[in-house]
């Protein structure tokens, strides 16, 4: 979904020492206002509010996003907002998959520079900064949004809760979805399903697989990257295992249920059966590979953020009308899939020097004339967080046959259960998250693919799962 390590800057507005406001927190309401030059939409409630910081001057630091196009659209959002309160923003990116985000960013905010206000994938980052104790309490922007906007995203409230307290406000529900070629499909008589169990999705991948025309149908890698994490935990969580117990805190991936998946999955990259469906150098993909070899229509499936369906719609790429969108595939442990999405998070890191004015920011950004620019340059990636901003445009309901099940991803009645007892989302866990970031997981099951035997290889996983629990406060 993204690629090496960028911590690149844009400086459209200029930087300075923001100061600290008296500014309370604004209710941000239907009331809208607007610049001259034909600024979007900023609420007067959040106007007003501002008024006292005007000329002073914050940070942000953006996840990046895999559209260039939508990371302009957020900048202009921001600009809009500069413009409208006569304040001093600098947005910077940085990329989130390159393992070390949370040390560099820890240690700005130990050192006293860091951001004001950053956005990060809620379930793999906010437990970690509350662990290291780098956030602060937004529970009052939250309960203001939730009285305007209605209920944010569910699995939000799992991810950004800590002891009953917000420490991050959903910014934009990020759609996951499985893709896979339906007109390969269709000339091999094959009609596209809702639901697949894992066999089956194999079984389909190879059966439209053909290396002549350069057509291969597993389009996934399980070498170092955030898609290859995502697809291994996926696959062993719809089997019956998982990291840890459900209360996050305690490691159980070494079970009969983990073997099983990792077994499954080890045998799709080492059993000479299907090799005809495994894209050349597939064993060193990173996270841009397998976005780019889809978009270059050689691959029959591949899961993903909506990134890469997102690029295929706005780049008109003629992959996007030969799509067909499904949601996770179910294991033996799973009647349905347990696909959860994910959102973007807004956090307040500890020593912001402008706290107030990054509070309105974030108030703003979540409002659907700033979401909805950099929505439409990434299509089912950037959708609202917040029920009553769904139906606030109708780009939203209507842009793309996809948003109903991103939406219904977004607000499906949670915890989602397997057959055994596990609940997802499980309990947001610092020890989990770091472990995915470690890349573990990946780590193992290139162990399997060069030869170790599954259930040796989960046992040496198990281990330095436990290590890293440890580190992260979580002695086992």
């Amino acid at each position: 979904m993204g690629d090496r390590t960028s911590w690149s800057r844009r400086d459209f507005l200029g930087l300075g020492v923001g100061a600290l406001g008296a500014a309370g927190l604004a209710a941000c309401g239907g009331t809208s206002s607007s610049t001259g030059g034909g600024q979007a939409e900023v609420p007067k409630e959040l106007l007003d509010a501002a008024s006292s910081l005007k000329g002073t001057a914050m940070g942000l630091l953006s996840q990046k996003l895999y559209s260039t196009a939508a990371n302009e659209a957020l900048d202009s959002s921001i600009k809009k907002f500069a413009d409208a309160t006569g304040t001093k923003i600098e947005n910077s990116l940085v990329q989130a998959d390159a393992g070390d985000v949370v040390a560099k960013i820890d240690a700005e905010v130990k050192g006293g520079v860091a951001r004001d206000l950053a956005f990060m994938t809620d379930s793999r980052f906010i437990a970690q900064f509350h662990a290291l104790g780098d956030l602060e309490d937004v529970t009052d922007v939250v309960t203001a949004l939730t009285a305007l906007y209605g209920e944010p995203c569910a699995e939000a409230k799992n991810f950004c809760v800590f002891d009953g307290k917000w420490y991050a406000i959903p910014y934009h529900f990020i759609g996951i979805g499985s893709f896979l070629r339906k007109d390969w499909m269709q000339e091999k008589g094959i009609a596209p399903k809702d639901v697949y169990t894992w066999e089956e999705l194999r079984d389909v991948c190879l059966a439209i697989s053909d290396p002549g025309k350069r057509r291969f149908g597993w389009g996934m890698t399980v070498n170092r990257s955030g898609d290859g994490n995502g697809m291994i935990e996926a696959l062993i969580n719809s089997y019956g295992g998982a990291i840890a117990s459900n209360d996050g805190r305690k490691v159980t991936f070494d079970t009969p249920e983990t073997v099983q998946a990792v077994t499954f999955l080890g045998d799709i990259y080492t059993n000479g059966k299907f090799k005809p469906m495994l894209p050349p150098g597939v064993a060193s993909w990173t996270d841009t590979s397998n976005n780019e070899n889809w978009l270059a229509g050689v691959l029959g499936y591949t899961r993903n953020s909506f990134s890469v369906y997102a690029d295929s719609k706005t780049k008109k790429n003629p992959v996007y009308d030969n799509t067909h969108v499904f949601s996770d595939c179910v294991g033996p442990a799973t009647d349905k899939s347990l696909l959860l999405g994910q959102s973007q998070g807004f956090v307040v890191f500890k020593g912001a020097k402008n706290a107030a004015l990054a509070k309105l920011l974030a108030q703003y950004l979540v409002t659907a004339p700033a979401l909805v620019g950099v929505s439409k340059e990434a299509p089912g990636l950037v959708m609202p967080a917040w029920q009553k901003v769904w139906d606030a445009d109708p780009y939203f309901t209507g842009g793309d046959p996809a948003f109903p099940m991103v939406r219904t991803m977004s607000q499906q009645p949670l915890p989602l259960s397997t057959k055994n007892g596990l609940k997802f989302p499980q309990k947001a866990s610092a020890g989990q998250q770091a472990v995915v970031a470690a890349y573990v997981l990946t780590d193992m099951m290139q162990q399997v693919v060069q030869g170790t035997a599954p259930a040796a290889a989960v046992t040496a996983a198990h281990a330095k799962m436990v290590q890293i629990f440890a580190q992260q406060g979580l002695p086992q």
